[in-house]
Order: C-alpha cells, then structure tokens, then sequence
C-alpha cells in the first residue's frame, strides 16, 4: 500500500482509521493476542468467513463468554490432534470489535450497502453505486441478547415478530437518509449540507479503492471476468465512517418497496 500511496499521491488511511479491531481465530498468533487483550468487560462480534445473511454470528458480551469460546477452540483442535485423520481446519472466524455507540435513525441502528463493481481486471475497471440504508426493526440497546438488535440485514430481521408490518421501514433510500441527516443532525453535529452525499460518499469511496488495491494482486485476471461486492458501512455517534465488512455475494432480493427499485437497478447497471 504505501507503493500505491507513492505513485498516485493520495493520502493513505490507517487500517484503525475505517476498520474496528480484528482478530483471524484460525491463525494461532491472532488467536492468542485476541485471548490476551479481552479481559474486560466488552464486547466482540464473532463472524464465520465465507457465509452470508447473517447466519453463524454470535456476540460475546463479558470474559466468560470468551472463555467458552477458547475451551471449544481449544479442545477442537486437540481433538483434531488425536483422531489420525487428515487434518481439516474449523470455518475461519473473526472476533471485532463491537461499536456499541452507532448513529441512530429514530432510536434504531443502521448500517449502509453500497456496492463496488469489478467491471474488468483487464485493465481494472471499478465503479461506485449508492446502496441503501438497513435498519431494524426495534429500538437499539447495547445490552440486548437478540441479535435483531445488533445485525440489520433483511435475512435476520425477518426472524423479528414485528417484521412483517414494518418490513417497509426497515430500508430507506439514500435520499431519504440524506434528507433525515440534514434535518435532524446538520446543526447539532456541525455537519456541511448533504453530508451523506458528499463526505460519507467520499469516505466510502476512498475506502473500497483501498481495500481493492491490497487485494487485487490475489484477483484473476480475465477478459470478462467481472464481480459485484457488497460493502456494509456503519457510522457512529460521531459521524466516523467504519467498514464492517466486503460481501462476494451481496443479497439481491427485493422483498420490500425501497428493494424493489434498488436492486434491480443495480443488476441492470452492471450488466
């Protein structure tokens, strides 16, 4: 990255600066300092690599929970030792760290899907598009057990009782966010006009051009190779923009009004 930062002159940012803290648990070192480091009381998100909608995510909210985890890594591992069988690695997982202060949209979290087109590897060609704002379906508390509270993506809100007659509510269009930012927060938090247009756009682009260029040397290139990524961006009471995560296989399902215009849309566009 810092060849990149050399050749085209734009500023660099720190991984710190866009990404909350992360530990890989299938890598022993990473492991070991995420068991070191979490000895208070906070809390951790735990996702499975290459999975989708929300499925196999658990939260660990105190140093019990954590121990649990480590036990059971632990004692798979030597499980796996004794059986003389080839060796299969568990489902890589990350722990990260939880921000448990997000901007609220009417007292309920959110996060943002935008998308990031790989039109070509050869040459590179990336295009931007806005996405759409996710929100749940009830209001947030940080010390809640259920993880409707904590995730925002359709598939898991649909497991809430009060989805189906507020399955509408849940995703706004960008204009509307816009809109909703510059009535509700622009004065209070000093923010310029059309903030969401502007600012946080820039960020998300800046952002999605960094992680592509330290990992496009593992891409393939072929002519006609291309792929759509699903970036999920939170912002905190602070307006500061963080990633979550880069999705290979964003959800393109259009079970609510705003969907319906969006995702369609974004399918065309890219063909």
């Amino acid at each position: 990255m810092r060849k990149i930062s050399r050749s085209s002159n734009s500023k660099l940012l720190k991984m710190e600066e866009f990404f909350p803290e992360s530990f890989r648990l299938d890598l022993k070192d990473e492991r070991n300092a995420f068991f070191e480091l979490c000895k208070e009381e906070q809390i951790w998100i735990c996702k499975p690599s290459c999975s989708n909608q929300g499925r196999g995510i658990f939260l660990l909210k105190n140093p019990a929970a954590v121990n649990t985890l480590q036990v059971k890594l632990h004692s798979t591992e030597e499980h796996l030792l004794n059986k003389r069988v080839p060796y299969k690695a568990p489902q890589a997982r990350i722990v990260q760290r939880y921000i448990h202060q997000p901007l609220l949209l009417e007292g309920k979290k959110f996060d943002v899907r935008s998308y990031l087109l790989v039109a070509c590897t050869a040459p590179y060609v990336l295009f931007f598009a806005q996405g759409y704002v996710r929100l749940t379906c009830v209001n947030y508390d940080a010390a809640s057990d259920d993880l409707t509270v904590h995730l925002t993506n359709q598939y898991m809100q649909k497991k809430n009782s009060l989805y189906s007659q507020l399955k509408d509510e849940t995703v706004w269009r960008m204009e509307h966010f816009n809109s909703y930012v510059n009535e509700k927060f622009r004065k209070t938090n000093g923010l310029p006009k059309d903030w969401v247009f502007t600012v946080f756009t820039k960020r998300m682009q800046q952002i999605m051009l960094q992680c592509f260029l330290a990992a496009k040397h593992k891409l393939d290139r072929k002519l006609g190779y291309f792929d759509l990524l699903g970036c999920d961006f939170l912002i905190d009471e602070n307006f500061k923009v963080w990633l979550l995560e880069m999705n290979a296989n964003p959800a393109l399902h259009t079970n609510c009004e705003v969907l319906r215009d969006i995702i369609p849309t974004v399918v065309y566009e890219s063909l």
